[in-house]
C-alpha cells in the first residue's frame, strides 16, 4: 500500500488516504499539487482503496503540505513517512 498524506491548516492530524500501487498515489499527489499550484481554492474528493466507503471533501487552499510513501507491511524498519536526517 502507498500512502498520500495531507497536511492541512490548523490541524494538528494530517489527512492519509491509501493507495494499492504507486502509479495510482503518484497520479493522486500530481492531482493535489495541482491544484495548489493553481491558487484557485477547488474542492477535492478523495476516497481511499483500502476501505472503499470512507470518502472526505476538502478545500485545495486549506492544504499546506502532500507526500507519497509506501506503507511498510511490519511494524518496524522500512520507510519512515516524512523527512528526516538519518546519522
Amino acid at each position: 500500500m502507498f500512502v498520500v498524506e495531507l497536511s492541512l491548516r490548523l490541524s494538528p492530524m494530517p489527512i492519509a488516504v491509501q493507495r494499492k500501487d504507486q502509479e495510482a498515489a503518484l497520479a493522486l499527489y500530481r492531482e493535489i499539487r495541482q491544484a495548489l499550484e493553481s491558487g484557485e481554492p477547488r474542492v477535492l474528493e478523495l476516497h481511499c482503496d483500502k476501505d472503499e466507503h470512507k470518502h472526505i471533501s476538502l478545500l485545495s487552499s486549506e492544504i499546506v503540505a502532500v507526500q507519497t510513501y509506501e506503507k511498510s507491511a511490519g511494524g518496524s524498519g522500512g520507510r519512515r513517512p516524512g523527512f528526516s536526517l538519518e546519522s
